[in-house]
């Protein structure tokens, strides 16, 4: 298959450099990834927070309902938008781990 050392030498070198190339974009990903869900778990603790100190300022059943509401409505977009972005995140996750595999396969043919 190979005619000399040096030509497996090259071959190696470049499988090495694909995997750590690989490596180091699932590794961005994950930071990504990871530093956004820490985000989100902040900004939806100060939401939770800022909803029960309006819902502890009603006086009447009507305005905490009104509270209760505008919160879920809220709770729900916000929850959704994050959906679509970490769907976004881990769909680019998967394509960075998927790339060296990619790669043989068109060398292949």
């Amino acid at each position: 298959m190979y005619q000399n050392i040096e030509q497996l030498n090259a071959a190696s070198k470049e499988v090495m450099d694909s995997q750590l190339a690989t490596v180091s974009a699932v590794s961005k990903s994950m930071q990504t990834i990871a530093t956004e869900t820490a985000d989100y778990a902040k900004k939806s603790m100060e939401m939770n927070a800022s909803f029960f100190e309006k819902l502890m300022g009603q006086k009447s059943v009507e305005g905490a309902v009104e509270v209760q509401t505008e919160y879920a409505k809220a709770a729900y977009e916000n929850f959704v938008a994050e959906s679509k972005k970490f769907g976004a995140l881990y769909q680019d996750l998967a394509k960075e781990m998927v790339k060296p595999v990619e790669t043989a396969v068109a060398k292949a043919r």
